[in-house]
């Protein structure tokens, strides 16, 4: 099986997951930065990782509706809540229509891409997948199994910027301690 179909809709999986996990992933369509920054009291922060034209992997090619093997746009980042990595994310954008679009990503430094795209009322937001995140694909710092991420396509015409958040044990842990 390809690694993209294992990205799955809410009403696809194949067992329920625990209600704080279904909010988190599912149902609130909101901005993450938004309800990090809430659950953080305003020690939120966003430190990048990675910034770069690279070539995208086929679940993201697929999700782009772009050819296997296109380049694109990647950003790698970590949302912070009091200074500990809450959240992994990995923002990847094909490059043909990235340039074209205007929209500046190269340049957001330790800015919140989501605050951009959820002020941006020209930006559609397409359905949340869930799926556990492979190991192999985050950095050595967070690296492990089992990690629930979701993702989801922001449209604005012909651009897409395909958006996916891994969720790290310390945001379970501070949400769990807030409720």
């Amino acid at each position: 099986m390809s690694d993209f179909q294992t990205w799955s809709l809410a009403d696809r999986l194949a067992s329920p997951l625990p209600a704080d996990v279904h909010d988190w992933l599912y149902t609130d369509r909101g901005s993450l930065t938004h309800r990090l920054t809430d659950l953080a009291d305003g020690a939120f922060s966003v430190t990048p990782l990675v910034e770069g034209w690279q070539v995208l992997r086929d679940d993201e090619c697929a999700a782009l509706g772009v050819v296997a093997g296109s380049e694109g746009w990647v950003r790698e980042v970590y949302l912070r809540g009091h200074e500990q990595p809450w959240v992994f994310a990995r923002s990847v954008a094909a490059r043909r229509v990235l340039e074209q679009s205007g929209l500046d990503l190269p340049h957001l430094g330790s800015r919140s891409l989501g605050e951009l795209l959820f002020s941006d009322p020209a930006f559609a937001r397409g359905p949340l997948e869930a799926r556990h995140y492979p190991a192999d694909w985050l950095p050595p710092l967070v690296r492990q199994t089992g990690l629930w991420a979701r993702r989801s396509c922001f449209s604005q015409g012909d651009l897409r910027v395909l958006v996916a958040e891994v969720f790290l044990p310390a945001l379970w842990h501070a949400a769990r301690i807030a409720a």
